[in-house]
């Protein structure tokens, strides 16, 4: 996970070029709905995690990517390092790129869409981490699957997304109703299990799988 942060860090080529993208997408859309109409304040969680999930593309992409150059990944793979820590590095370093862009995007969609993001601050944050870390996993393993893709970039999000449909249909549903100030109780807490059964299932089975995603 370090040496991947050092390695963004360094260059922020995914870093820039998600966050920019996923500000353009905001200030678009802003444009095209009126900030203070009911239908944006039911719509506020679809568009944040539509935003999210594709900054987050653009993110998972450079996951293995960025080993390409020199033969880095086949060093990898063949070093004493087992997949499953490959993976977990990888998975955790894409973590804190989204959840950062999640950070600087939360402000800015409260300013354009005059939502007040900070009335349930706890609920959101545990949404946000339990999604994110929904779309880390996922995007982890299908980035090493098309890493060796000429079509990769393509490839990928059209792999990811139907994967996603159950996790970001979760955050959705949950983020409205935090973001307009309800409580999260009766039936919304049905999304919040389903976000933490996801999280454990596609993580266990991404650890089991890894190693034969990586040799194949």
């Amino acid at each position: 996970m370090a040496k991947d942060l050092r390695s963004e860090l360094r260059t922020k080529e995914a870093l820039n070029a998600s966050l920019s993208f996923a500000l353009v997408i905001l200030l678009l859309f802003s444009f095209a709905f009126n900030p203070t109409s009911d239908l944006t304040r039911e719509i506020s969680g679809g568009l944040l995690w539509l935003v999210f999930a594709f900054a987050g593309a653009l993110i998972l992409n450079r996951s293995f990517a960025r080993e390409l150059p020199n033969d880095c990944l086949d060093a990898l793979i063949a070093s004493p390092v087992s997949g499953a820590a490959l993976f977990t590095g990888k998975a955790l370093a894409s973590y804190v790129l989204l959840a950062a862009i999640e950070a600087v995007c939360l402000p800015v969609f409260g300013v354009f869409y005059n939502v007040r993001w900070t009335q349930q601050p706890l609920w959101l944050a545990l949404v946000l981490l339990l999604a994110s870390w929904g779309i880390a996993v996922v995007g982890t393993v299908f980035s090493a699957l098309t890493v060796n893709m000429r079509l990769r970039e393509l490839m990928l999000p059209m792999l990811v997304y139907p994967m996603l449909i159950p996790c970001l249909m979760a955050a959705m549903q949950l983020t409205t109703p935090i973001l307009a100030g309800e409580p999260v109780q009766g039936d919304l807490m049905a999304w919040v299990r389903l976000l933490i059964g996801f999280d454990i299932i596609f993580t266990a089975l991404a650890v089991v799988l890894i190693d034969t995603v990586l040799v194949g």
